[in-house]
């Protein structure tokens, strides 16, 4: 199990520095194409598989992680609309205030926590639905999957008391 606990972050940080190496810089405007499909694929694919540990966590199925699963994959989906609007801001006109890579995943958890702090905004009208989608797919997936967690975690703690109340001999 202390693997366990010990994985997950170790997961998001390899995800999180591999957003900062990733050659994503040659995504936006010269390679419309590539750009637009590799955000549609990689959300659509987290998507499915948030949707396949939310339906575990539901049906009880046995030998599921998600609590190393769940976490990783809402990492990604954050690291991937960063990812998007790094590529996004590069066309004219789009974003004000959005030039790095931090910027962009500033801005992406800023639009998550619903702060918007204004320093950096969607301009065009492109980046305006990209948001929207955002917003969209933070609320459907992402809070499905932070319930679906939050009741294994629950269901845990409940086996874990009840077996700890059976074996000290209190009912």
């Amino acid at each position: 199990m202390r693997g366990l606990r010990l994985a997950a972050p170790a997961l998001v940080t390899v995800a999180v520095a591999g957003y900062f190496v990733l050659p994503i810089d040659g995504l936006g405007p010269r390679r419309p194409v590539l750009s637009w499909t590799l955000f549609v694929v990689a959300l659509g694919l987290i998507a499915v598989l948030l949707l396949r540990q939310i339906r575990a966590v539901l049906t009880d199925r046995p030998h599921t992680r998600p609590g190393l699963v769940i976490p990783l994959l809402m990492c990604l989906s954050v690291l991937v609309f960063s990812g998007g609007y790094l590529a996004l801001a590069r066309h004219p006109g789009e974003f004000s205030g959005l030039r790095t890579r931090v910027d962009a995943l500033y801005f992406t958890v800023v639009t998550l926590a619903t702060v918007g702090y204004g320093d950096i905004t969607p301009r065009g009208q492109t980046a305006r639905v990209v948001v929207m989608l955002q917003i969209v797919y933070s609320f459907v997936f992402l809070t499905a999957a932070a319930t679906a967690l939050s009741r294994r975690l629950r269901a845990l703690v409940g086996t874990r008391r009840t077996a700890a109340k059976d074996r000290d001999g209190k009912p």
